[in-house]
């Protein structure tokens, strides 16, 4: 893979920020934000870490993103928020072929992540942390 430029790096870390001013703005990302987040400007630097790795296989995350998500509180339906927010920051920051790869590993990982966090299905029928009844 070849090393991205500083533009690309530049796109990455405004990606990262238009994503989280659109989760911010949205009812059901911005109180999970919230709550979960208080250095924003490490976070966004290590969430651009991250999607550098994912997108040009830097090894500049050091950490589980799966364990960090596995820690906060919020309902299956933040999944699709949390992908219309991120695919219209990738489209709107990114080269074509940079927001194609960052979507599709979006795409992967919030299947992932649903599938891992919420295992079960609850009483009412909705996919659930816990079994029924527990």
């Amino acid at each position: 893979m070849t090393e991205p430029l500083d533009a690309d790096e530049q796109a990455i870390e405004r990606m990262v920020r238009l994503f989280y001013e659109r989760g911010l703005a949205d009812p059901v990302l911005a109180p999970i934000f919230n709550a979960a987040i208080h250095d924003w400007e490490e976070h966004i630097a290590r969430v651009s870490d991250f999607w550098s790795g994912m997108i040009y296989g830097t090894q500049r995350y050091q950490g589980n993103a799966y364990l960090q998500h596995a820690q906060l509180v919020f309902e299956p339906e933040a999944f699709a928020h949390w992908l219309t927010a991120f695919e219209g920051a990738a489209a709107e920051a990114l080269a074509p072929e940079s927001a194609a790869k960052a979507i599709r590993v979006a795409r992967q990982m919030a299947e992932s992540f649903e599938v891992g966090f919420f295992p079960f299905t609850g009483a009412d029928g909705r996919p659930s942390r816990r079994p029924a009844g527990k």
